[in-house]
């Protein structure tokens, strides 16, 4: 397709424009755009190092809320500690106190208990089995639980630490 002569620049003679005029405005443009690019580029830089300041903080102060919840805790052990005369039954009802306020933390933070039954399944993902035991129970069953796992949102953050019943073994068969 051709360009007729009525829709040429130049064959406008209401208004002639040259050459050079038309040039220096886009130019112009061309200066206002390129100007307005590099403020957006500006402008998206300093929101990704705002950004980038802002994951730092929250890494850096991720457990400051935790710890703040925690803080009571140890106030209750070291009461409990500096009293001079608690005796075995005060001792004991103050570290019960200080356990429930410490499962209220795990449990304000989402942190829950790992601690299988006896007879339970026995889980690779959320178990460890540490020994494997002769037991009357269905062979790859917790038989006894020697440390509770935890879980953080689902995220297991220690796994339990278990007997697994295995088989009896028949001597002499």
């Amino acid at each position: 397709m051709t360009d007729s002569p009525a829709d040429s620049p130049q064959s406008d003679a209401a208004n002639p424009v040259p050459v050079e005029i038309r040039l220096e405005e886009a130019l112009a443009r061309a200066d206002q755009h390129r100007d307005a690019m590099l403020r957006a580029m500006a402008d998206a830089d300093n929101v990704r190092k705002r950004a980038q300041v802002d994951v730092s903080n929250a890494h850096k102060f991720a457990a400051e809320r935790v710890l703040d919840s925690l803080l009571p805790v140890a106030d209750s052990l070291e009461a409990a500690l500096g009293s001079p005369t608690a005796d075995a039954a005060t001792l004991r009802d103050g570290v019960e106190l200080t356990l429930r306020q410490l499962r209220s933390v795990f449990e304000k933070e989402n942190l829950k208990e790992l601690s299988p039954g006896p007879g339970e399944k026995f889980d690779p993902n959320r178990h460890q089995a540490m020994a494997a035991v002769e037991a009357d129970a269905e062979p790859n069953t917790v038989v006894a639980v020697l440390q509770k796992g935890y879980a953080l949102n689902d995220r297991i953050v220690r796994p339990a630490l278990v007997s697994v019943a295995r088989a009896r073994t028949n001597p002499g068969v």
